[in-house]
């Protein structure tokens, strides 16, 4: 019996082991094939039941230097941004220092119409539900855009006369929302917002090299952001791409390594407690919801599921040369973090890496 017992478990691990390296060499294969040694790539981090997978940078940081991307390379993580926004509010709302049912004029009451302030709680922020209105092209062009930061972006917003529609109704995705929450992080710290978030997550996850943007900051220590035009690549990020100092929408720069950190902070319940991350990434209803898909959206994170109704958590990224995902599926214990600075196709690269993994989701929809 003792003798069928190790036999068991020495076939049990085996298998294991070979699914791990057959996964490994899918997914190697899938990124080696896409980016090139001398060329902008990306780094890729895959985690599937507690194993890591992948851990593996492509092409190069920087088209002057040549430094290679590593697993540690920083990244201007973009959109993915707004879910360390949307935690750090959360945070103060558990603390008892807002409240997202709180009005947009409790913070803002300079608002041209104030009676629109009124209507929008923080929570329609944070789920892009707000109906408000994305005109700062009226009001400034892409030169004043390259530099101006979140205020900047924000001061157009406050103009604004009517909403789009009454708020929780529709969804319209809102980068200006996330410089205006950021805005009130500052409020109510009396804190620049980026060093809050600073204690708050970097900290408390352990991501001591992650950076978010002030200005010009950080200059040094990060991949660059192209655009391939040709057959070269052009440089597009702080000073090539108008918004790209507006930091609350997309202000984060991290790596796979540390954005993993992130996540099991989350998962373990260090940044907020468990029971307010699940609400967080679950669906938000509202009443009446005149879109028409269901709702699909948590605060900031993107809820879907598999054609087996398990849940997938995500956030896309995309500012200047940069390209990101982030999928989350913790009742598989999977993890898929890949950042780039050039684009890739994101979509295609989600599915198939999913489908790897016998898991099939169903259409999502994604920001631009």
């Amino acid at each position: 019996m003792k003798k069928i017992y190790w036999l068991t478990l020495i076939f049990f691990f085996g298998c294991s082991g070979n699914k791990s390296k057959f996964l490994h060499d899918q997914i190697e294969k899938l990124f080696s094939q896409e980016f090139k040694d001398n060329e902008p790539g990306g780094a890729v981090l895959v985690i599937l039941n507690g194993d890591t997978i992948l851990k593996k940078g492509y092409g190069i940081s920087d088209i002057n230097t040549k430094e290679k991307i590593t697993p540690n390379t920083l990244f201007n993580v973009g959109s993915i941004s707004k879910t360390f926004v949307t935690n750090t509010v959360l945070s103060l709302a558990a603390e008892g220092k807002l409240n997202v049912n709180d009005s947009l004029y409790m913070y803002f009451p300079n608002f041209k119409n104030p009676s629109i302030a009124k209507k929008v709680r923080l929570h329609h922020m944070l789920t892009h539900t707000s109906g408000l209105p994305d005109n700062r092209w009226a009001f400034h062009d892409s030169v004043y855009l390259l530099t101006a930061k979140d205020q900047e972006n924000w001061n157009p917003i406050l103009q604004n006369d009517s909403l789009l529609f009454e708020p929780g109704t529709r969804f319209e995705y809102s980068n200006p929302a996330f410089n205006g929450l950021a805005l009130i992080i500052e409020k109510i710290t009396g804190k620049k917002w980026q060093d809050v978030v600073k204690e708050r997550i970097f900290i408390q996850a352990n991501m001591p090299m992650s950076k978010i943007t002030d200005g010009p900051y950080p200059q040094n220590g990060v991949a660059h952001g192209y655009i391939k035009s040709g057959t070269s690549f052009i440089e597009k990020d702080y000073s090539e791409e108008p918004t790209f100092a507006a930091a609350g929408n997309g202000g984060v720069w991290s790596s796979v390594n540390e954005l993993a950190n992130y996540e099991m902070a989350l998962r373990d319940g260090k940044i907020l407690k468990k029971d307010l991350v699940e609400h967080s990434r679950s669906v938000m209803q509202y009443y009446p919801w005149k879109e028409e898909v269901p709702p699909f959206i948590g605060y900031s994170w993107f809820i879907s599921q598999t054609t087996d109704s398990v849940k997938i958590v995500s956030h896309t990224g995309t500012q200047g040369g940069f390209y990101a995902d982030f999928v989350s599926i913790p009742e598989k214990g999977f993890l898929y973090v890949v950042l780039c600075n050039r684009s890739f196709p994101r979509q295609e690269f989600r599915k198939k890496i999913l489908e790897m993994i016998n898991l099939k989701p169903q259409e999502l929809y994604w920001p631009k």
